[in-house]
């Protein structure tokens, strides 16, 4: 299964630098690149040549070979700093929305305020 994904795609790329190629040699050798004929063909090659594009990079995007900029720093942004520090508890917050130390942290818990029991 692992090498017939793995010809699919090498086909699905070559068809789609096929089609580029063929959208390129009609800017290149066409007299006039500007009528509607030459526009069209070069358009539908583009196309085409997204589509095929598509199918391989689609499938290393799910398996994780395919680096996406800037991802990472977004997911760093979202991490809040008990996930980082490995607590599970969620962080307290000061009147800023900052996350507070953990030193203060363990103060605050030392100083919870007594339960009715007591």
């Amino acid at each position: 299964m692992k090498n017939e994904l793995r010809l699919l795609n090498l086909l699905c790329f070559l068809a789609a630098l096929l089609f580029l190629a063929a959208a390129i040699a009609n800017g290149i050798f066409a007299g006039q690149f500007l009528t509607t004929d030459n526009l069209f063909i070069t358009l539908v090659c583009l196309v085409m040549a997204g589509v095929f594009a598509a199918i391989p990079l689609l499938q290393m995007k799910e398996e994780g070979r395919l680096p996406i900029p800037f991802r990472k720093r977004i997911a760093r942004r979202q991490e809040t700093p008990a996930a980082i520090s490995g607590s599970s508890s969620t962080p307290v917050l000061d009147a800023h929305g900052r996350a507070v130390p953990p030193d203060v942290r363990a103060m605050l818990s030392n100083m919870r305020p007594p339960s009715a029991n007591e």
